[in-house]
């Protein structure tokens, strides 16, 4: 995790250095429609994300402290992904987005 010397001064910037890239806020969509995810279908619901590109944004939020990962000892190994109580906390720019998207989606 960041620390706040490392942090953009502007908050506008912090949030996009957080979730500011288009992988991040699908995986988020996905976490807040449903509650826990495994990697798979991560992989079946965001077209277009490599498995790379999905394990390191991944790594990513949850090392910025916004998703949990919990890993079962089976097998083959269950890897589940849940938003924790900081990730919750971005509900409301999600919810703004996806109302902004249909709005904009009947204006053109």
């Amino acid at each position: 995790m960041l620390t706040k010397e490392e942090l953009p001064e502007c908050p506008v910037a912090t949030t996009v250095q957080l979730i500011g890239n288009k992988w991040k806020l699908l995986i988020l969509r996905n976490l807040f429609f449903n509650d826990t995810q495994r990697f798979t279908d991560f992989v079946k619901t965001i077209p277009g994300i490599s498995k790379r590109v999905l394990t390191d944004n991944l790594r990513a939020l949850e090392n910025d402290g916004l998703l949990d990962r919990e890993v079962f000892a089976e097998v083959p190994p269950r890897v589940e992904y849940t938003l924790t109580n900081l990730g919750m906390t971005l509900k409301p720019i999600l919810d703004a987005m996806w109302d902004w998207g249909n709005d904009y989606k009947t204006m053109i």
